[in-house]
C-alpha cells in the first residue's frame, strides 16, 4: 500500500500535470504546511525545467505578482497557498483578474471536510470563499483511490477548458489529509492507480489541450454601408497591442474623430482629449456625431467618460470579452470580437474629416501644456514627458493614482508601447507586486510609476522586485499623501484629515531595507544621468520624485479650467 503522504503527492502530480499541459508555466507559491504536496510537485516541474516557481511570503502580493505575469505572458498562471486566511488574502487580486480577464488558477490547500467546523486549527470554510468572482469553483475531495486518476485529470481539464474560453479566475480547493511529509519520491509516479494515464504523465509532449485561440467569425453589420457615410467618433479604451493595428488609419479614412486612451497603444491623432473635452463648446459639437464606435473599455479620462455618457444616438461597442459592458445604460449594438477582426469586415469609406475643432484645440493644448508644465522635474512634467524615461522595447506600468490621470491627459506615448495597468477594480493594493510580475513575465526592461500611498500599501512587495533580472525602474511620486483627493470638492480640513492622509515619510530607508538601489533626482538632467546608470543594471531601482503636496493636482485643475474657457471661434 502506498503511504498517505506519497499518495498526496501522486494526487497533486496529476493536478499540476494537467495544469502544465493546459499552459501553466509559472507557479507562484506562498509558504505553508498544508500545501506541501502541491508545492513539492511544482518544484518537481521546475527541476524538470518544465515550469518556473516564484515564492513570496505575502499572499496578497503573491496574487498580484501572478496577475502581472499573466498580463505579460498572456497565459494562465497558478497560485499555490496553504489553508486559512492565506486564501482570503488573494481576494483583491482575484477581483482584479476577474474583471480584466487574466487567467489565474488558484490552488488552495485545505483541511478535509471532517475537520471543518469542529475547532481544528487553521480550518475555515474555503468553498466558494471568493463568491462569484471566479468563473468556476471546484472543491475536490481529499485524495482517495476511490476516484480514478482519469477522473481527476478530466476534472481539472474541464475547468481549464472553461477558463480557456472565457478568461478570468478558476479556484481549485484541494484538501489533503496528514501526514504531508516524507513521501517516497520514487513511488510517486509508479502507483497502479496511475496506469490509465501513465503515458500522458511520462511524455511531456502528449497534451490534452489545443492551445490555439479560437477564431470566431465577425459578421458585417447589416447597415454598415449606411453608417460609414455618417459623422462618427471612435473611442479606444484598453486594448491588446495587436488589436490596435490599423485602427487609426481606419478612423482617419472614415474622417471620424479618434479619441484614444493611454492604455490603447495607439498613436493619438487627437491627444490630450481629457483636457480639451473640458471645453463645453467642443464637447457639444462632438455630440453632433451620428454614431460612436467604442473599442475596448476601462477608459481613464473623466471627460471622455462624460462625453460617452452624454451621447444618446447610435452606439456600438466592440470588445472581445463576453461580459456585460454598458456603464452608461446605452441602447447599444454589441460586438463580441477583437478590434482588428471588426475593422477587417467593416471596410471604411474615404471621407473628409467632418469636425475640425477638436484637432485645432488638441494642437493648441500641446504647446499650452508644455508652457504650463515648465522645465522643472515634478509630477506633471514627468507625466507630460514620460517618454523620456522609457527604455526602447520596454514596458510601462501605471498605478492607480493622480499620476495615471496626468499621463492620460498630458502625454503622447510612442505608438505601440506596451502599457499595463490594474484598471479593472482600480485599487491601490498590489501595484508594486503587479509591476514586478509584469517585469518577471516579460523579461524585458520595465518602468512603473505609482503614488506614495500606493507604495506604502504594498511595501512587502518590494521583496518581489529583487527577483527581476532586467533593468526595472519603480518611480514613486511622493506628494505626501493621496493627491487625487485634491480634485474633490471637500472642505480642506476634512480633506486633509480623512482623505489625503499626509504622512511626511520618504522611501530611502525602505530601499535600503530591501537591498534595492535608490535615486532621488532633483532635476531632469540629474534624472537623465542616473537613469543611464540604472538601465545598465539588470536589477530594480527605486526612484523617488518628491514634489510639493498640491502642485500636480493644482496644475491639472488649472489646465482644465483655462481650456474650458478657451474660445474656439
Amino acid at each position: 500500500m502506498m503511504t498517505i503522504s506519497t499518495f498526496n503527492r501522486t494526487w497533486a502530480r496529476v493536478i499540476l500535470s494537467a495544469l502544465w499541459r493546459y499552459g501553466v508555466k509559472h507557479f507562484c507559491i506562498a509558504p505553508g504546511s498544508r500545501s506541501t504536496p502541491l508545492t513539492l510537485e511544482a518544484a518537481y516541474l521546475q527541476n524538470q525545467q518544465l515550469a518556473q516557481c516564484h515564492v513570496h511570503f505575502d499572499e496578497r502580493g503573491l496574487g498580484f505578482f501572478a496577475l502581472g505575469i499573466a498580463k505579460a505572458t498572456n497565459a494562465p498562471v497558478a497560485i499555490i497557498v496553504t489553508s486559512g486566511t492565506a486564501v482570503a488574502n488573494l481576494y483583491p487580486a482575484i477581483i482584479e483578474a476577474s474583471i480584466t480577464g487574466q487567467k489565474l488558477v488558484v490552488l488552495s490547500a485545505d483541511r478535509p471536510q471532517e475537520l471543518i467546523g469542529c475547532g481544528v486549527n487553521q480550518a475555515i470554510e474555503q468553498q466558494g470563499i471568493f463568491a462569484n468572482y471566479p468563473i468556476k469553483n471546484v472543491n475536490l475531495p481529499k485524495p482517495s483511490q476511490q476516484f480514478t486518476a482519469r477522473w481527476l485529470a478530466a476534472t481539472v481539464e474541464n475547468v481549464c477548458s472553461i477558463q480557456r474560453q472565457q478568461g478570468g479566475v478558476i479556484h481549485l480547493n484541494v484538501p489533503f489529509v496528514e501526514p504531508l511529509y516524507e513521501a517516497d519520491e520514487e513511488a510517486i509516479g509508479c502507483d497502479p492507480w496511475l496506469a490509465p494515464i501513465q503515458r500522458w504523465l511520462n511524455q511531456p509532449k502528449v497534451r490534452w489541450f489545443d492551445n490555439q485561440s479560437i477564431q470566431n467569425d465577425v459578421l458585417m453589420h447589416e447597415n454598415w454601408d449606411y453608417w460609414r457615410t455618417k459623422k462618427g467618433v471612435v473611442v479606444v479604451g484598453k486594448l491588446p497591442l495587436e488589436q490596435g493595428m490599423g485602427l487609426k488609419a481606419w478612423a482617419e479614412t472614415l474622417g471620424w474623430c479618434l479619441i484614444s486612451d493611454v492604455q490603447s497603444g495607439i498613436d493619438a491623432s487627437l491627444p490630450y482629449a481629457d483636457i480639451w473635452l473640458s471645453n463645453k463648446t467642443v464637447e457639444q459639437r462632438l455630440l453632433q456625431a451620428d454614431i460612436v464606435v467604442q473599442f475596448g473599455s476601462q477608459i481613464v479620462s473623466k471627460r471622455v467618460n462624460q462625453f460617452l455618457n452624454a451621447f444618446q444616438k447610435e452606439f456600438w461597442l466592440v470588445d472581445e470579452s463576453s461580459n456585460y459592458l454598458n456603464p452608461f445604460a446605452h441602447q447599444q449594438t454589441r460586438f463580441v470580437a477583437k478590434a482588428h477582426h471588426f475593422i477587417r469586415v467593416h471596410p471604411p469609406l474615404r471621407q473628409k474629416p467632418w469636425l475640425l475643432e477638436p484637432l485645432a484645440l488638441s494642437q493648441f493644448c500641446a504647446s499650452f501644456i508644455e508652457k504650463q508644465v515648465g522645465g522643472n522635474l515634478n509630477e506633471a512634467s514627468l507625466a507630460h514627458h514620460i517618454e523620456r524615461v522609457l527604455p526602447a522595447g520596454g514596458n510601462l506600468f501605471l498605478g492607480n493614482s493622480l499620476f495615471v490621470r496626468l499621463v492620460d491627459a498630458l502625454c503622447k506615448l510612442p505608438e505601440g508601447y506596451p502599457v499595463y495597468t490594474n484598471r479593472g477594480a482600480s485599487g491601490i493594493d498590489g501595484l508594486i507586486a503587479t509591476m514586478a510580475g509584469v517585469a518577471k513575465g516579460s523579461d524585458i526592461a520595465t518602468v512603473g510609476v505609482i503614488g506614495d500611498i500606493s507604495a506604502l500599501h504594498d511595501l512587502n512587495s518590494m521583496a518581489l522586485l529583487r527577483q527581476v533580472t532586467q533593468p526595472t525602474i519603480l518611480f514613486i511620486i511622493n506628494n505626501n499623501g493621496g493627491a487625487i483627493f485634491d480634485m474633490l470638492p471637500v472642505d480642506t480640513q476634512v480633506k486633509d484629515k480623512y482623505y489625503r492622509l499626509s504622512h511626511g515619510l520618504e522611501f530611502s530607508q525602505i530601499a535600503t531595507m530591501f537591498g534595492l538601489e535608490y535615486l532621488r533626482p532633483y532635476t531632469w538632467a540629474d534624472l537623465g544621468t542616473k537613469l543611464k546608470q540604472a538601465y545598465v543594471r539588470k536589477s530594480a531601482t527605486i526612484v523617488e520624485i518628491k514634489v510639493n503636496d498640491q502642485e500636480g493636482s493644482s496644475l491639472y485643475k488649472s489646465l482644465l479650467e483655462q481650456i474650458s474657457r478657451a474660445s474656439i471661434d
